[in-house]
Parts: C-alpha cells; sequence; structure tokens
C-alpha cells in the first residue's frame, strides 16, 4: 500500500503544479476625510485637499490548489496589527488563509497616519484608531472583489532597469564639512547633503534600478493585473497640504491608460509596491535640478517607468500554470537598546527647550522624545517576514525601510533565479541599515529612525532564505 500512496500523492502534486492558473484584480478606496494628519515629516499637519485619492489594490492568485492575495495600500506605511485585522477580515470571509496574503505600503509621504496614535510608539500590538480600522475593512473588501473577479489567466515575469530614476542618498563628504547629528555627534555620512554640494565626495551605496514586475492576463488576450516593484522612495513635490499616492498611484494610473482595453470591465489593475529603497531617492545630487512645479516630477517618473514596464511586456513568456506556496514568520528581532547616556541626553534635552518652534520640528528634541519612547518598547517585536512562491517566482518581504544592497543581495542569493523584495510589508519598524552602514552612522542609523538591532537585516536575510529554500525543494509526500 505504501508505494500505492506515494504514486498517488505524487501524481496528485503534479496534477495540482500543472492546474490552470486563475486571476483577479480589484481596487478599494482608501482615502481619508479632510482634517487627518499627513505624516511623513517630523512635525504633521492637517490635510486641506485630496489631490488624488488613495487605494489598496488587490491581486488574487489561485493554482487550483492554494489562493494568495497580493496588496499595495497607498500609505507611508501601516502598522503590524492593521495587517492582521486586514487578515483576520481575508481569512473569515474568504477562506485564504492569513499567512497567504501580502500586504504592503507604498511609502508615499503624503497620506495619512495608519502607524498608530498621535505619538508613535513602539509595539507590536496597538489599539486600532479609526482610520486604521476602516483601511483594514477596505483592504479586505478590495480582496474580495478581486477574489469574485477570478479567472483563467496567464503568468510572465519581466525586469526592466530604469537607473535615471534612482539615486543613493547617503553620501560620504571632504573632510571637515560634516555638520554635527542632533546627539552632537559627527557622522561618517550624510544623508540628501544637497544636490551640486561641493563637499561630495561619493554615495556611500548603490542603488537597484531595476523594476521587476508579474504580469497577468487573460488566455491570449486582454492584462489583468501587473504587480510591480522598483526600489524607489517617494518623488514629493505635492502642493501644500494635499493628499497624494505620489508617483507610485501614477504609475498605476498612467500603466491603465496604456492599456487600450484597460477600462473595461473588469477594468485592468496596476501595482507599484516598494522594492528596497531605504537609502535611495530621485535626486540626482551631482546635478542640481531647477524647482519644478507640483506634480510635475512625480508624473514624468511615474510616465516614463510605466511606459518602459508596457515596453517591455511585448518580450514576456507567457505560462498557464504557477504553483503557489507561501512561508509567513515572526521574528524576535531586538528593539534597539538605548544606553542610559542618551536618557540623560533625551531628558537634559527636552528640559531645555519646547518640542516645536516656529512650526517645525527641532530634531534634538523630535529625537528625545523617540529615544525615550523606544527605550519602553515592548518586550517583543513579532517582526513579520514572508516569502512568496509563485511558480519560478520569489518574493520576499520586510517590515521596514529596507536599504537597496540588502535587495540585491536577496536576488543573488536567492535560490530561485526570479526573485525581488518588497519592503514595509506587514508593519513598519523604522529604517533597517545594514551593519555596515551602523558604523557609518547617518539619519538612518539614529535611534528613533532606525528602530532595531543592528543586526536586523542579517536576521531577517537568513530568515528569508531558509524560507524561500524550502519553498524551492519542499518536502517529499509520504
Amino acid at each position: 500500500m505504501r508505494p500505492l500512496l506515494l504514486l498517488l500523492a505524487t501524481a496528485f502534486a503534479l496534477h495540482a503544479a500543472d492546474a490552470p492558473l486563475k486571476a483577479g484584480a480589484a481596487t478599494s478606496n482608501i482615502t481619508p476625510p479632510l482634517g487627518g494628519e499627513v505624516v511623513g515629516g517630523f512635525a504633521p499637519y492637517p490635510c486641506t485637499n485630496i489631490h488624488d485619492e488613495l487605494h489598496a489594490r488587490c491581486l488574487v492568485l489561485d493554482d487550483g490548489k492554494t489562493k494568495l492575495a497580493l496588496v499595495v495600500c497607498d500609505l507611508l506605511g501601516l502598522h503590524r496589527s492593521v495587517s492582521l485585522k486586514a487578515r483576520e477580515h481575508i481569512e473569515k470571509e474568504t477562506g485564504i488563509p492569513a499567512a497567504n496574503v501580502l500586504i504592503s505600503g507604498t511609502h508615499t509621504h503624503s497620506a495619512v497616519n495608519a502607524l498608530g496614535g498621535p505619538v508613535r510608539g513602539y509595539y507590536s500590538d496597538l489599539e486600532l484608531t479609526d482610520y486604521q480600522q476602516f483601511v483594514a475593512r477596505r483592504i479586505a473588501d478590495g480582496v474580495r472583489r478581486a477574489l469574485n473577479a477570478l479567472r483563467p489567466a496567464e503568468i510572465a515575469f519581466g525586469t526592466v532597469d530604469v537607473p535615471e530614476h534612482v539615486h543613493i542618498r547617503r553620501w560620504f563628504l571632504k573632510e571637515g564639512s560634516m555638520p554635527p547629528n542632533p546627539f552632537g555627534k559627527i557622522d561618517k555620512v550624510k544623508m540628501n547633503p544637497g544636490a551640486g554640494n561641493p563637499a561630495l565626495v561619493e554615495p556611500a551605496g548603490e542603488p537597484d534600478p531595476t523594476v521587476s514586475f508579474i504580469a497577468l492576463r487573460e488566455p491570449g488576450g486582454r492584462l489583468i493585473s501587473i504587480y510591480s516593484a522598483y526600489s524607489l522612495h517617494y518623488v514629493g513635490g505635492v502642493n501644500g497640504a494635499d493628499i497624494s499616492a505620489d508617483y507610485y498611484g501614477y504609475y498605476c494610473e498612467a500603466l491603465k491608460r496604456l492599456q487600450k482595453d484597460g477600462g473595461e470591465y473588469p477594468p485592468f489593475v496596476a501595482m507599484m509596491a516598494n522594492g528596497t529603497s531605504g537609502d535611495a531617492n530621485n535626486i540626482n545630487f551631482r546635478t542640481p535640478q531647477p524647482r519644478k512645479a507640483p506634480y510635475e516630477q512625480m508624473r514624468y517618473v511615474a510616465e516614463d517607468v510605466a511606459a518602459k514596464v508596457n515596453a517591455a511586456v511585448a518580450d514576456l513568456k507567457w505560462e498557464n500554470s504557477a504553483p503557489l506556496a507561501v512561508r509567513y514568520r515572526e521574528l524576535d528581532v531586538k528593539w534597539r537598546s538605548i544606553p542610559d547616556e542618551l536618557i540623560t541626553w533625551a531628558k537634559e534635552t527636552e528640559a531645555k527647550a519646547p518640542r516645536i518652534q516656529g512650526g517645525k520640528a527641532d530634531l534634538p528634541l523630535a529625537y528625545a522624545g523617540r529615544v525615550q519612547r523606544l527605550a519602553k518598547a515592548s518586550p517583543e517585536t513579532k517582526t513579520p517576514v514572508q516569502i512568496l512562491r509563485i511558480g519560478d517566482i520569489c518574493i520576499g518581504t520586510t517590515p521596514t525601510e529596507t536599504f537597496a544592497e540588502t535587495g540585491i543581495e536577496f536576488k543573488k542569493r536567492s535560490p530561485f533565479a526570479k526573485s525581488f523584495m518588497v519592503e514595509l510589508a506587514h508593519g513598519y519598524y523604522g529604517y533597517m541599515p545594514t551593519p555596515r552602514h551602523f558604523e557609518l552612522g547617518g539619519y538612518e542609523t539614529w535611534p528613533g529612525t532606525n528602530n532595531l538591532e543592528p543586526q536586523a537585516s542579517v536576521k531577517m536575510m537568513d530568515a528569508l532564505l531558509e524560507m524561500a529554500g524550502e519553498l524551492k525543494t519542499p518536502a517529499t509526500p509520504r
């Protein structure tokens, strides 16, 4: 009997692997009411206008055995508890396991707070605000709508390099040119040193110029969705206190316009996740650029990237099946430890001056508050990491603003040749420099900007590669 059982199990596995794929996509509006506080800077301010709507863009895949959902939200980031609540709704209402859902934020700086209360604390579990509850509900609604739109699909993977829009923002400066940081120390590198700064020496890393994307289409017909990831920080350049999805939303609309049947029902859904952009942005610091009109630069970047991705679709190789599998873990990566002398500095700094001066945040005072709150962080981080296998494609995730070199390392070391990373997934834990960058200092390494231990990137990489290995060589059926 045992050989017969093994034969049947193997036959079933092969049948599941060859089963036709289905895909469905939908969008769900998550635009906040006016008056909510725009986050992205040190001094939040109330939004007064909606320039363009914010969305949760949702894609559901079904290989006949397993269902996955991928969601990209037009948010600076979202707290782990928002992801938990949304996935709780999804599992209850659709049967898709919570572990099979990937939810990430784009990092637009023109959205309201989905990270927590008015003062950010360092907790993995949080009672949700009204807006966070709304976002979780709307994510679940979007996934249900995408599930309702499931239909036979073909899948393809593509990449296109677009290096002209991504630049490292951490720079070495000439000796004696480095200003002190908020803690009164001198770093070895500076973030955003100023375009055309005569003290520039060289960037402290290399950006990832590649747009990786997964395309789904009806067999031989119209596109269903394109899920993209590009390692570009937000572009910015909004008007006043506007709400905007930034270049991520512009890209999605531009790519949709490029499809002759993109508006037909069910509509084509473009998605742009943030790759690994923690040390990169859209500024070429060697070449100063003239000031542009509001939204001009983000529109330019979005339309250029969309055009290049759309052109690459013509050369894709399509398949009608893609075995689906997932691994999800929550790691006990430690919070950043705060030494006693830093607490003393924070208390002395707070005692000297008010927190806000002239409507802008005073950096030492802002960090004095962050340092003290970080010192009281919850005992566990419950840091979520996830691997998704979609045929021969592998997606790895982190809940942090992850450096480009981490994303490049994952692509090189993953057992899947077609691999890429998505950051700000299932939570927001601040910046995650590599150990090398901790030694250099700079904004992304300061306590309160960086919230996790210096070995966090190593621990997450190890876990992601281990999970990817499990999905590459699954256990033999018994």
